[in-house]
């Protein structure tokens, strides 16, 4: 198996998208090798999203050109987005606007899914690399709140960037040791926990950082050094929380991933679980 990126429904199903054979591979809670396969006209899946009622939006970017919908009714495959490369991040919001991040073209971009248009706007980006308020660089994962502001893993600025909602000019969250005294490394995930710390992805630094009351602290993947040992990373793409609060990390580099449980009474420590396929 070759995950790519991973998404938690409120039930704790698990849904993971395997490059190399353009599966998704669903497990059900409570069962550690996978339960069911949606195979389909997929290629070089990076990221999916899962709604409320069982739809799923797959990327299929490369070399398709677009964005894949399985509907939970029909259990079909139907093209629900164009798109000119890979999405690197998927996101459906409140409003039901579903979002692309479009790494080689540096912007992320969205479109209602109340209507058959495909009229897309871009939300984030200027389309050419950079680094100021307005632009971003080789962006990845990304993340919509409830007041629908977009989070942004800007990978190539080494940061992450909160557009307001209707907003083009950002706002920087966390940017080389700026905010506290962590430096990012080519961040590929960001997502935020039931109580609205924001959480991510630290790919060039092997690690997942997490913010709380007094600032950002790393979880999991500390030594910031590639390692295949239980307790360690290696070029992590996204991760996901449970209901629980348990912590799933695709960890791209050692083709696995990895369940993180994190004991309540005691910060940074864990222990862990690689999910079977």
């Amino acid at each position: 198996m070759h995950p790519y990126s991973i998404f938690i429904t409120t039930e704790n199903t698990i849904y993971a998208a395997n490059r190399q054979s353009g599966e998704i591979q669903i497990w059900y809670e409570g069962n550690m090798t996978n339960s069911q396969v949606i195979k389909g006209n997929i290629s070089n899946p990076r990221s999916l999203f899962v709604t409320d009622e069982g739809d799923i939006y797959i990327d299929s970017g490369y070399p398709n050109g677009h964005v894949e919908k399985w509907s939970a009714n029909d259990s079909i495959y139907s093209t629900i987005m164009n798109v000119e490369q890979e999405c690197y991040g998927l996101f459906v919001d409140l409003r039901n606007i579903l979002y692309c991040s479009i790494m080689d073209r540096h912007q992320v971009v969205a479109k209602s899914l109340e209507n058959d248009s495909d009229d897309q706007v871009t939300v984030a980006g200027t389309g050419c690399s950079g680094s100021s308020l307005s632009m971003l660089s080789y962006p990845c994962g990304i993340f919509v709140d409830h007041n629908t502001s977009l989070y942004v893993a800007d990978c190539g600025n080494n940061r992450v960037q909160l557009f307001y909602q209707g907003e083009s000019i950002a706002t920087t969250i966390i940017l080389n040791g700026i905010t506290g005294t962590f430096s990012l490394n080519c961040p590929t995930g960001v997502t935020l926990d039931a109580n609205n710390y924001l959480f991510i992805v630290d790919n060039g630094n092997h690690r997942i950082l997490g913010s709380g009351p007094n600032g950002f602290r790393c979880l999991l993947g500390c030594i910031s050094q590639p390692a295949s040992t239980s307790n360690q990373l290696s070029y992590p793409q996204t991760m996901s929380f449970d209901k629980y609060g348990n912590i799933f990390v695709v960890d791209t580099g050692n083709s696995r991933i990895q369940k993180f449980i994190l004991l309540n009474n005691t910060l940074g420590k864990s222990k862990k679980k690689e999910i079977r396929h």
